[in-house]
């Protein structure tokens, strides 16, 4: 795995947590719970971007599985933040 890869993923990784982080700070603030689901989906999307490389290395799995996971961890994630501007508050 190249160091530039791996620098990406994790810089993605960082950034959608930091995005987590700040949503559920919003949350807890205001009670608002659609932003407890932009939480939860950015911690899906940032972890979709980095399971891929680690299922494909450390369970040794084709890369197709590799992928599928990813896709199905990550459209987890996009489902919770469009479920987050769909539901509204109740």
């Amino acid at each position: 795995m190249q160091p530039s890869f791996l620098v990406v993923k994790l810089v993605a990784l960082v950034l959608s947590l930091v995005v987590a982080g700040l949503a559920f700070h919003g949350y807890r603030r205001s009670g608002n719970q659609p932003m407890l689901f932009v939480s939860g989906g950015f911690v899906c999307i940032g972890v979709g971007a980095v399971c891929e490389g680690l299922i494909y290395l450390v369970f040794d799995t084709t890369l197709f599985s590799a992928a599928l996971v990813q896709a199905v961890v990550v459209s987890s994630g996009m489902l919770l933040v469009l479920a987050s501007l769909t539901l509204g508050e109740e």
